[in-house]
């Protein structure tokens, strides 16, 4: 049995996994979703301060006062810089970690380089504009890959904006972290903000999984992702070189 925590991306809350959560569970997994500080029913802590680093705590602190082991650490699109702290501060609780359609960091780099330089420019633009400096709004949910009315009714009313300082913090790693084996599932059915980060993992000899379906997985697609997921946490230790497909 192994013990998930699913982290969210920027926006979201811990409530986005609703639809996966209870699949890794009916196959015998503990499973934990918490939501980011200032963020969606933890909106009103929200502020200036909040950035990467809170975020990372969250998480430690999580796998620290629950005792958490041999931990499944899912990372969604921002989360992948968390997902990568987490594990370089506690390599020894954390058995694999998943990067969902996420950043793939490197020490000293934050998530706004990775982004696609387009993508980058109207986000900081965004803050600048609309967030008085520090907040980035939500985004159309029809650009994520969300067409179905049902989803967007869901996601909607939960959104809340997310503080531009996690995507400006850098990643602060002592190595720890690529003792820990890792793997990358690849949404690809829309447009593909994330294929540099999937190509980092591959080049990295990390398994690659390919979904069909937008950027929203965890909502668009959860039979499939918990399938996907509950594969790549079997695996055991990751062989150098092996890409998967």
């Amino acid at each position: 049995m192994a013990t998930f925590v699913l982290v969210h991306g920027a926006w979201h809350g811990g409530w986005c996994w609703d639809r996966v959560a209870p699949r890794l569970r009916e196959a015998g997994h503990d499973v934990h979703a918490p939501t980011l500080t200032g963020l969606s029913e933890r909106a009103h802590l929200l502020s200036p301060l909040v950035g990467l680093e809170t975020h990372v705590e969250d998480i430690v602190r999580l796998i620290d006062v629950l005792g958490l082991t041999d931990v499944v650490l899912v990372g969604h699109s921002y989360a992948g810089q968390i997902v990568t702290a987490v594990a370089d501060r506690r390599p020894q609780a954390v058995g694999q970690r998943i990067y969902l359609d996420a950043f793939v960091g490197s020490d000293g780099e934050a998530a706004r380089d990775l982004l696609p330089g387009t993508v980058e420019h109207h986000w900081a633009e965004s803050a600048a504009e609309q967030g008085f400096g520090w907040l980035v709004a939500v985004r159309k949910l029809s650009v994520l890959g969300v067409t179905e009315q049902a989803d967007v009714d869901w996601l909607s009313p939960k959104l809340t904006a997310h503080p531009w300082k996690a995507y400006t913090d850098p990643l602060r790693l002592t190595g720890a972290v690529d003792d820990v084996p890792a793997a990358f599932v690849e949404c690809t059915d829309w447009m593909r903000v994330f294929a540099a980060q999937a190509d980092r993992a591959r080049a990295r000899g990390w398994p690659v999984r390919e979904l069909r379906t937008g950027h929203e997985a965890m909502v668009t697609a959860p039979e499939e992702l918990a399938g996907v997921l509950l594969e790549l946490a079997g695996r055991g230790p990751v062989r150098s070189g092996e890409t998967g497909i």
